[in-house]
């Protein structure tokens, strides 16, 4: 029955999502449920039937077709969404939003409609100059994987035969022994789409092994015949096209450095164990079951519940974050994960990956039991609909698990005037996702503790992007092959905190130390220096903007109205752990595309006009960005409003030997907490049952005294663990 309960999915039937909240004891979390495949299916149906022009399957959409790009619910407003629920108001409309490709237009663009009520739609209403402030141009659509696959094919029947000799002699080219990976921004202003495309070997682990060669194809034109090559680079030298590159190799003017070919297993690159196993690692064991329950998108665990989801765009986000009752949170969610590369090579040094873009959540891998998250995790499958008429179940693409840290939350042992030991063992809630895009790998998680904090953390891994290595590449990066080139590069984070700290009001309070001069009272001719509190309200949204290089206060919170037992205002501390490296000059034309990574902390008026600092649409026209997050902070009031804290965690990487194969998420972990600051009149975690405390009088190798002195008992049975298995090869696709 154990294997069973951890191997089944959370997915939501359609009768209990929209019979209410009273129906079978389901919670109100509901209203932030994900959309189930009926709901997707119902979608597309709609769409489909009522929209009013063809719609072509994604996966076949020629870049003049009209196509579905993706559909995700469209969450309420938060007005409506919490009179629901704190119980005053009606069960909100359940709707989608689907985003759109329409190229089959007179004036193609990118449409993004709202859809509902669910679970049978009779309305659609299309939001894009509401939220947006004007239409879409076509130009700025995310590309899909038909797109790539269109120039795949470009390559190899238009583009590579007019080099034969060059391809033949030097790439031993046969089709598919060489890969590409896009790049990003695709040009130098809007209304560009002209992609350099990196070649690599096709083997496991090709993103090590760079062949020299990258063609920048001008794919702006809906009309696919009509696509042409702008550039072409190789070992350091530019030409005008493939042509050019062959007369220059026929004429024995071009310097080649012909690439050792690697086997399959990719040598260097390969993930395959170099050692054979031995004795096993250790495993968690809950010895008297899981002390958290998961049902459908509600969890709950030691005082602590929320509802979790996940943006097909900008991944993993909870709701309605509660602990002991009072909501501490209405939002914690992944904004936007943004990568600025430097390189000696066109590819590399025009690439600044914003993710949201590609689909941080729709990305979203397969979790492997015993690796990715404890082998005894709940693991939740999630319906996802991307690129396509029909949804997909995304399996294991959720775990949910109770963690034991290994360490005391808090303990004393006690040696003078009275002898005893008090503590208490850190054991905290976690929730993760793994995203994998592209050769990058993002561990998400959502920690919840036991003192009343939470972490939101994120941890890298995955392989470098390298470049091939050629004259003075080393100004950019470390050698990690005889042609590899690890690229310096740098990985900024985007969250949306919206607290509530003791109701929707709040005020941001600053509070530091500062040393002071003072006369030692009992010896007037003496001085010390004693440090003393400093106090700020920020009243204003550029109070509350902290650049990455300024001096920002050490202690920050959200302050409620109402006091704690001691006459301090309750709040919430928000605690960052970052080591971002430079942001991107100001003076930069796409600058303000990511200007939401100029700040470690913004703090701002809350409006459901500006519900995100970063756009889907911002990757392919930076120039003229969808969402600018700079225009968020106007000076308005913020003292006593409804606030959000925009937080940016990241840090530098500059790839070495030891990211052979691939980066470790040792040291290349970042995040925040937001902590209680005189929330409570003492630390909650007091009133947890994991607490010990024994005397020296006592008998603590009793369990009436001693809880720990039973676990030998309470664990002598092994866990009963589920099969293993995994769903990660379904329905995959290479091009």
């Amino acid at each position: 029955q154990r294997g069973k309960l951890y191997s089944v999915a959370a997915v939501l039937s359609l009768r209990e999502l929209h019979n209410g909240p009273s129906h079978l004891g389901l919670t109100r979390s509901l209203v932030f449920a994900d959309l189930s495949a009926e709901e997707l299916a119902q979608v597309v149906r709609y769409l489909r039937a009522e929209l009013g022009v063809p719609l072509v399957e994604a996966s076949r959409a020629l870049p003049s077709d009209n196509c579905i790009c993706w559909v995700e619910v469209q969450p309420p407003g938060k007005a409506e969404a919490l009179r629901f629920l704190d119980g005053a108001g009606a069960w909100p409309a359940r709707e989608a939003l689907a985003v759109l490709h329409l190229g089959a237009q007179a004036e193609p663009n990118v449409t993004e409609y709202v859809v509902g009520p669910l679970p049978a739609p009779t309305y659609h209403r299309d939001v894009t100059v509401r939220k947006y402030g004007a239409g879409l141009p076509y130009h700025r659509r995310p590309a899909l994987a038909a797109e790539y696959k269109q120039v795949a094919e470009f390559l190899r029947s238009q583009v590579f035969p007019t080099a034969p000799s060059f391809m033949r002699q030097v790439m031993e080219y046969n089709e598919t022994n060489l890969a590409f990976v896009t790049t990003a921004p695709r040009g130098f202003q809007s209304g560009d789409r002209t992609t350099w495309f990196v070649l690599f070997q096709n083997v496991s682990g090709f993103f090590l092994h760079p062949v020299g060669l990258e063609v920048l194809v001008d794919h702006s034109s809906l009309d696919v015949s009509r696509w042409a090559v702008s550039s072409v680079f190789y070992n350091g030298q530019y030409y005008r096209d493939m042509a050019q590159l062959e007369g220059a190799y026929v004429q024995g003017r071009l310097g080649v450095e012909k690439v050792k070919k690697v086997p399959w297993d990719g040598d260097f690159s390969s993930m395959k164990p170099r050692a054979a196993p031995a004795a096993r690692f250790p495993v968690q064991h809950e010895p008297q079951g899981p002390r958290y329950s998961v049902r459908n998108n509600h969890v709950a665990f030691q005082g602590w519940s929320f509802a979790f989801g996940m943006s097909a765009s900008r991944g993993p986000r909870l709701f309605d974050v509660r602990h002991r009752g009072e909501r501490i949170a209405y939002e914690i969610s992944v904004q936007e994960a943004l990568s600025v590369y430097g390189s000696n090579s066109p590819g590399g040094m025009s690439t600044r990956y914003m993710d949201g873009s590609f689909g941080i959540g729709r990305f979203s891998s397969p979790l492997v039991r015993g690796v990715d998250c404890p082998y005894s995790a709940a693991y939740v499958d999630m319906p996802y609909l991307a690129a396509s008429h029909v949804s997909r179940m995304a399996k294991n693409t959720l775990c949910i698990f109770e963690h034991n840290l290994g360490s005391p939350l808090r303990r004393h042992y006690s040696d003078l005037q009275s002898f005893y030991y008090g503590g208490l063992v850190n054991s905290a809630l976690v929730v993760r996702s793994i995203t994998a895009l592209g050769n990058y790998d993002y561990v998400w998680d959502f920690i919840f503790y036991q003192n009343g904090a939470i972490e939101a953390k994120v941890q890298a891994t995955g392989y470098m992007s390298s470049s091939f290595l050629h004259g003075d590449g080393l100004r950019y990066g470390n050698r990690v092959g005889e042609h590899t080139l690890g690229t310096v590069h740098t990985h900024s984070i985007n969250y949306k905190v919206d607290l509530d700290v003791g109701g929707v009001k709040n005020t941001l309070v600053a509070h530091d130390v500062a040393f002071e001069m003072a006369r030692a009272p009992w010896s007037p001719e003496q001085h010390v220096e004693r440090p003393r509190l400093t106090k700020q309200v920020l009243d204003t949204e550029d109070q509350a903007a902290f650049r990455h290089q300024s001096k920002m206060p050490r202690c920050i919170y959200f302050a409620a109205n109402g006091k704690n037992k001691w006459g301090h205002q309750r709040g919430y501390r928000i605690q960052l752990v970052s080591f971002a490296g430079e942001h991107m000059p100001e003076t930069s034309p796409m600058e303000r595309a990511i200007s939401w990574a100029r700040y470690k902390l913004a703090v701002t008026k809350r409006k459901e006009e500006e519900p995100t600092s970063s756009s889907i649409y911002n990757q392919n026209d930076p120039w003229t960005p969808t969402v600018a997050f700079a225009d968020f902070i106007d000076n308005e009031t913020i003292a006593n409003e409804d606030l959000v804290a925009w937080i940016t965690t990241g840090f530098l990487h500059i790839p070495h030997a030891e990211d052979l194969p691939n980066t470790v998420t040792v040291g290349n972990s970042v995040g925040f907490l937001l902590r209680p600051y005189n929330y409570y009149d003492l630390d909650p975690s007091i009133y947890s049952p994991d607490g010990v405390f024994f005397t020296s009088e006592q008998d603590f190798t009793s369990c009436d005294v001693n809880s720990v002195a039973c676990l030998p008992k309470r664990a002598a049975c092994p866990p009963n663990l589920p099969p293993f298995t995994y769903d990660g090869f379904q329905n995959m696709s290479r091009f």
